[in-house]
């Protein structure tokens, strides 16, 4: 029997790889590949002329972060290889389907069961422990929380390609793939990248509500609805609302779209299947949500870390796109709601589904008292609005 190299950086023994991928596969992943750390080419430049063209919007850690983020010595110099892993998040019928229903709230799959940093932290624990060891090398994971470009490492490793709507797109698992990386002091033999598959489709750009792709692989963050519902924490651009549907937590539209979605499949982890307050609740359910009620519904699941006012937010825009005037019940006391960015919005949304009689009767009552400027001009807005 060949034995096991106990140095970082040593011969790693024949079948290594294998047993590695045997480990990852007992963890509960369907992919593994590595990656060089230093076969990371062109990904400072991408970044940077991502920042620099603002495209990250609010998101200042991608500026702050640069060079660490560049590259994975740039996070932790004596890394020699990087281990990508992939575990499929995969929804059991098309995320498009559950646009039609404009009365719910449209949350993303990935959103819909657990949380999956802490599902996935402790799979990664577990191979990155055995690594430790069998080679007796140093080893750090990471899942979505710190400055790595997971999407470019796994491209670069093989676990996929990056399509034009710049996620990872897998031959197995179509556009349903959670990643996470193990940085280790190890020399594993690299895999190779895939070619890209995309051809000529172009379906995921032309789908997208906001058109936030600037051109095939390069999106805009700041007109992309996911970045806008999660990460965007201000009001959105009143020209974008319209276009935004009834997403409330995300977007899979992209995603959904991708042809390579015919070889995916449900998730096997039970865990990333939907939970009911999670699996695109009603629109009015939503709306009556106060702070404890928000925390206690969506503890433990990705909506959590969109915060109660900015989840009303959107759900406020949702409810003025949805026509059904059923809502304006719930709507009407929102207008005094101690977040600016709930009144303003709750504005907007009445605005769209009762006439103007109506608005002009709510408007001299909420303004009595109202000094937030944004809330101020949307009640102007919707004045204009009635008057045309």
């Amino acid at each position: 029997m060949t034995p096991v190299v106990k140095a970082a950086g040593g011969r790693v023994p024949d079948g290594f790889v294998r047993q590695l991928e045997n480990r990852a596969q007992q963890a509960g992943f369907e992919e593994l590949a590595i990656v060089r750390a230093g076969d990371f080419p062109g990904q400072h430049e991408a970044l940077a002329r991502f920042v620099a063209t603002g495209h990250h919007g609010d998101m200042k850690w991608l500026q702050d972060h640069q060079e660490r983020r560049a590259h994975p010595s740039g996070l932790w110099p004596q890394v020699r290889s990087v281990i990508m892993l992939g575990m499929n998040y995969g929804p059991a019928h098309n995320p498009l389907d559950d646009l039609q229903d404009r009365t719910a709230g449209n949350i993303s799959v990935f959103a819909r069961g657990k949380d999956y940093h802490a599902i996935i932290n402790r799979r990664l624990r577990q191979v990155a422990g055995w690594l430790h060891r069998e080679l007796g090398a140093d080893v750090k994971i990471f899942v979505d929380t710190a400055p790595v470009m997971e999407k470019a490492l796994a491209a670069s490793a093989g676990i996929g390609w990056r399509g034009k709507h710049s996620n990872i797109v897998s031959r197995r698992f179509g556009s349903w793939l959670f990643l996470g990386a193990i940085f280790t002091t190890a020399e594993l033999p690299p895999g190779t990248g895939q070619k890209d598959h995309c051809g000529t489709c172009r379906r995921c750009l032309d789908i997208c509500p906001t058109r936030a792709f600037v051109a095939p692989y390069r999106l805009d963050a700041r007109r992309c609805i996911s970045y806008l519902t999660i990460e965007y924490k201000g009001h959105i651009a009143t020209e974008l609302r319209a276009m935004m549907g009834n997403h409330v937590f995300g977007c899979d539209d992209c995603l959904a779209i991708c042809p390579w979605n015919r070889f995916a499949r449900q998730a096997s982890e039970a865990r990333f299947h939907p939970r009911s307050v999670c699996d695109n609740p009603p629109l009015a359910t939503i709306l009556k949500l106060d702070e404890a009620g928000f925390r206690e519904r969506f503890k433990g699941t990705p909506v959590k870390r969109a915060g109660r006012d900015c989840l009303l937010r959107n759900a406020l825009i949702a409810s003025g796109n949805s026509g059904d005037v059923a809502l304006a019940g719930d709507i009407v006391p929102l207008l005094g709601d101690r977040a600016a960015v709930v009144r303003a919005m709750a504005v907007w949304a009445l605005a769209q589904l009762l006439p103007p009689f109506e608005m002009a009767q709510l408007r001299k009552k909420a303004l009595d008292e109202e000094t937030d400027s944004q809330v101020i001009c949307e009640w102007d807005r919707a004045e204009m609005m009635g008057e045309q």
